[in-house]
């Protein structure tokens, strides 16, 4: 199974990224739905998409105003947006209110239960993380392959969501910032380096890429690789474009 990293940046674009969105082609997954969600209509393979939030930010929904384009070029049988019920009425409410944008895409919006099926017999799980007005993390189980993402959070060695992550293939978890800057990732509801290595070292897993990188950085690499590979060796840098086998 295939994922691509359509936007690996967090809080706004910039010249080497868009914001948060996450896409299995193949299983017409989308998670998140940030201002990467544009280039998704290169990867279609299915004639539905399912497009999970994780919460209400910005950076995270705007990308649901682009669904539109991708329909024009590629007509779709079905969109179905799952989030929590306050994200699921920011996204109706104020996203796509008239002044701001009057023509909704043809989209079904579902809350969240606590198990959803989705392609290829796989199925989709959510938990509460920390962040300022709250967020979720996914497990996404297949028969033979699993992927977790994990965003807009604080990391922490023992952290409540570590029993999600046990054990998965590939584990897409934000690193907003470096190590140098550990205290401003915790007032802010975000992760510093060490801290997410530590993390995918105790969860076990195969792959970790980090993603929902500081756009006020144009670096690269604005959070230190070698830092998270000396914990944990199988971690690498999310970029746009990306393709991960997993």
């Amino acid at each position: 199974m295939r994922l691509v990293v359509l936007g690996a940046g967090g809080y706004h674009p910039n010249d080497l990224r868009q914001t948060a969105c996450l896409m299995v082609p193949e299983a017409g997954l989308l998670l998140d739905a940030g201002t990467g969600l544009y280039r998704a209509r290169k990867y279609l393979q299915t004639k539905h998409l399912d497009i999970f939030l994780t919460h209400a930010h910005l950076d995270h929904i705007v990308g649901l105003t682009y669904l539109l384009e991708i329909e024009h070029f590629h007509p779709l049988e079905r969109i179905t947006v799952y989030g929590d019920h306050r994200t699921l009425l920011a996204v109706q409410e104020y996203l796509f209110a008239e002044p701001i944008f009057p023509k909704r895409p043809r989209m079904d919006l579902q809350p969240l239960g606590s198990e959803t099926p989705i392609a290829g017999g796989g199925r989709v799980r959510h938990f509460p993380l920390e962040h300022p007005g709250g967020s979720l993390g996914y497990r996404v189980d297949w028969p033979e392959r699993s992927l977790a993402y994990v965003t807009d959070t604080v990391a922490r060695a023992q952290a409540p969501y570590l029993r999600h992550l046990v054990g998965v293939d590939l584990l897409l978890h934000e690193c907003y910032f470096p190590d140098t800057y550990a205290e401003l990732a915790e007032k802010t509801g975000h992760s510093y380096t060490s801290a997410v290595a530590d993390l995918a070292r105790l969860a076990n897993g195969g792959q970790l890429v980090l993603v929902h990188l500081n756009p006020a950085s144009d670096e690269k690499d604005p959070v230190h690789l070698p830092t998270a590979q000396s914990i944990f060796p199988a971690t690498q840098l999310a970029e746009d474009y990306l393709e991960i086998e997993f």
